[in-house]
């Protein structure tokens, strides 16, 4: 049963991870247009970065040791911002223009940020499926032993 749990485990994970790159990417969405922030700079985009959420429990480390797959799931190991320049369009007019007339713009790529909120979205999605599968597996299991 506790294979069970572990699936269930794992697939939380990657769904909390997913979720945080969706939090993420909608914040760059709404900022594509965001030419100042509080230090008077663009907007930076941001990214999620993950890696194994390996544990270091007992229990993982003897699996390890016998050649057993453990799965170990997924954890957000920081978010980071890109720091690529942005565009620069001329409109003389705005606030944030420079002496030149030129403002610098966010270096958010709308359509780059909803085919990762969609990659994301089916990540999250197929996650929430192999949870759902795991849960209906543990309830049969306890329905053989009524």
């Amino acid at each position: 049963m506790s294979g069970i749990f572990n699936a269930m485990n794992v697939s939380a994970s990657g769904m909390t991870a997913q979720r945080t790159r969706m939090d993420i990417i909608s914040e760059n969405i709404a900022n594509v247009n965001t030419t100042r922030d509080e230090n008077g700079e663009p907007y930076k985009r941001k990214t999620v970065v993950f890696q194994e959420n390996s544990n270091a429990s007992f229990d993982h480390i003897l699996c390890n040791k016998l050649e057993t797959y453990h799965p170990h799931g997924v954890k957000i190991t920081s978010i980071v911002e890109d720091t690529s320049e942005g565009a620069m369009t001329y409109d003389p007019n705005h606030p944030d223009a420079d002496e030149n007339g030129y403002v610098t713009l966010p270096n958010v790529n709308t359509v780059t940020e909803m085919t990762n909120l969609i990659d994301a979205s089916r990540s999250y999605e197929a996650n929430a499926t192999a949870f759902n599968a795991s849960k209906a597996i543990a309830s049969k299991g306890l329905e053989l032993f009524k």
